[in-house]
Order: C-alpha cells, then structure tokens, then sequence
C-alpha cells in the first residue's frame, strides 16, 4: 500500500462495541480479567500496553516499514530508552552537531552511567570508521541534523555499523516517513519526536522508536518501557494517530512552502546562507536527491551580520511566530543558539525556520518586511 493509504488505515478497525469508524479513548487504567485468570483482550494495565498506544505503534511501525515499535512520552525518553538498553562500557557515536537535548543526556547521564561516546562529523565517512572502536554498539545519525541540516549518509554509515557488528539509529524525526526511508538504507532502528511531524498540530509531547527487527536490543527496550513507564496518555496517542492521517498531504504541502521560502532567502542581500537541502547550494545536495524523497519544511538560515541582527530579524516577524520545537501547521522562527547550552557551537546569527501550511505568499511577505533592518 501507498503511505496515504497506511497512515490512514494502519491499526484502525472500527469499534467492535458501537461501530464507531474512529476509535474511542481507553483512559482505563486497569482491565478485567477473566474467572480462568486470563486476560482475552491482551491488556492488563496502561503502563503495560494500552489500546491507544498499541493503535499508534502499529501505525507508525507500519508507515516507516518496521516490524513493531514503542511509544513513549516524549522524543527525549525514546533515546533515553534506547541508549538505557546497552551497556555500561558500549561505546556510542553520535553526530557532532547532535540535538543538544540528546547531548545532554549522553554527556551529563549516560556517560556517567558507564556509556563511551565519541562525537563525530558523521558527513566525514573517514572520522565516523576512524572513531569505531572495538566495544562500539551503536552509531546515532540524525539527518537532516538540527539545527545545522546537515546530511549524512545513511547507507554508508549503516555498512560501517554492521561490519562491526554495531547498528544504526536513525533519527528520522525531521524528513518524516514521507521525506526519508531510513530502513530502506540500511537502518536497524528508527526515533522520532511524535510532537513534530507526526503529530503534526504542536499539541502533543511524544516520542516513537521503531525496529527492523525485533532482537534482544528491541526487547530490552520493550521491557525499560513497559517497566519504567515513560509512557504517552491514551489522548496523546489518539491525538498523535489522528494527526499521522494527513502526515504525507501536510509534508508534501509545508516542504514546497518550504522550497519557495528557500530560494527567496537565498537570493537575498540580508541572508549570508540559507541550510536546507533542496538548493543546490548545500554542501550535501547531491546526497540529499539520492536519499530523500523530500526535503522536508525545516531550515536555518545565518543573517549578516551578528547575534543581533539575528535576533531583530526574528523581532520583526508579524506572521511567524517566535516559539521553539517544529513540524506543527504554523508557521514558527527561532534563535537557536540563546536556547541552547552555553557551549553551544551553533551560530549566534543563525536563526531556525520550521515552516506550516500558511500561503507561502503572506510567509514571504512577512521574511521580506522582517529582514528591512
């Protein structure tokens, strides 16, 4: 089946008490069991599975082309989970420009924890094969990277992975299912911040992380989840599988808003460089078309001149609206750095641009009047 048809119709069945064609909220903590002392409908209590959830794990493991997934909380703890089900003593390699929520915890959590983590340039194949070391389980790509997009090669980095019997997470969270297909490149698993795309309405905290295969790393993850608890409410879930219904109309529409706003900034004298990997002035375009089936609606753009003039430039919007996070239908701008942690290599000019489905004219209108500084 086609993605549209998936995101629709993955998970769903009408409900078997009223026929309801859109499926009800279980806020049910706990479920009866049966005089013989089973439980026929498979749920036992809402930290273990709940309807909502199994509905939104099936759909998103069924759209990314995965065999199961697990749902939690938020993005955060889905890699939390993750990096939780290795090893003290593993080594990890993650991207030098990493999230720097991700960073945080490898660096302030799990590497006091037992964790190695080497940060690396993962668009430098090279540095990423030098920095495998015998005891490395894990290689972390994020791409298209945030804030910087850059673009890694994933299939590469996927055979470097499992030449040393390490596997590959992909952060496919920006691009969507609909813009990348991480397994179809090699990938093992797959994260994403439900709160952005796949939700898709900025009204959901949420995190997915989704298999090829389901192996003793999977099941690990599975029990940490089941264990721990970080999981989503059954009205995040519901909010969450709603929104994944219109995932690929929502990307294809924001990424040609986004294509547009591109190529106007690009062309103008207030714009030193425009980050995203539709024009062909990115540095990994050409890897981006072999890779990508879209661009995707997030980009970051460096202002001439300082921190300041960033800054005004995000002071003048009328339309876009100052917030953080992306992947929502408004329209939204960020100075990056001022949010991040003190260390941050992320430029003081560079601003982030995650745009929604406004008209794209009223958008450039708006960045036109902005950037008159």
């Amino acid at each position: 089946m086609k993605p549209e048809t998936i995101a629709i119709h993955a998970g769903h069945q009408n409900d078997p008490a009223t026929g309801a064609v859109i499926a009800p909220i279980h806020l049910s903590t706990t479920f009866e069991r049966q005089p013989d002392g089973e439980y026929p409908h498979g749920f036992v209590y809402s930290r273990n599975a709940n309807p909502n959830r199994m509905i939104l794990e099936e759909s998103i493991s069924a759209i990314e082309g995965g065999v199961a997934a697990a749902a939690f909380a938020s993005g955060s703890v889905a890699m939390m989970t993750v990096l939780q089900a290795l090893r003290p003593g593993n080594h990890v390699i993650a991207p030098e420009d990493l999230y720097y929520g991700s960073r945080k915890v490898l660096t302030e959590i799990f590497v006091p924890w037992g964790l190695e983590v080497s940060f690396v340039d993962l668009t430098n194949v090279t540095a990423v094969a030098n920095a495998i070391q015998p005891n490395s389980k894990l290689i972390i790509v994020e791409s298209p990277s945030n804030p910087m997009i850059k673009v890694a090669d994933i299939q590469t980095l996927a055979d470097l992975a499992h030449q040393n019997n390490a596997k590959l997470l992909c952060d496919n969270t920006i691009p969507s299912p609909i813009g990348q297909r991480p397994f179809a490149l090699g990938a093992d698993m797959i994260v994403h911040a439900t709160t952005k795309y796949l939700s898709g309405h900025s009204d959901v905290i949420g995190g997915i992380l989704v298999t090829r295969a389901e192996d003793d790393l999977f099941e690990r993850i599975r029990m940490i989840q089941t264990v721990g608890g970080a999981v989503p409410s059954p009205f995040d879930c519901w909010l969450a599988h709603r929104g994944l219904q219109t995932l690929p109309y929502r990307m294809r529409a924001q990424t040609n808003n986004a294509m547009l706003i591109a190529q106007f900034l690009d062309s103008h004298p207030a714009i030193e460089t425009v980050l995203y990997p539709g024009l062909l002035s990115h540095p990994q375009h050409e890897l981006a078309a072999r890779q990508m089936i879209l661009s995707g609606a997030l980009m970051s753009v460096l202002v001439k001149g300082d921190e300041a003039a960033a800054m005004q430039v995000a002071a003048n919007v009328n339309l876009f609206t100052r917030a953080t996070s992306f992947g929502g239908t408004h329209s939204l701008i960020e100075h990056r750095a001022s949010i991040e942690h003190p260390e941050t290599t992320t430029p003081r000019n560079l601003l982030r641009l995650s745009i929604g489905l406004e008209n794209v004219e009223d958008l450039i209108a708006d960045l036109q009047q902005a950037l008159l500084f």
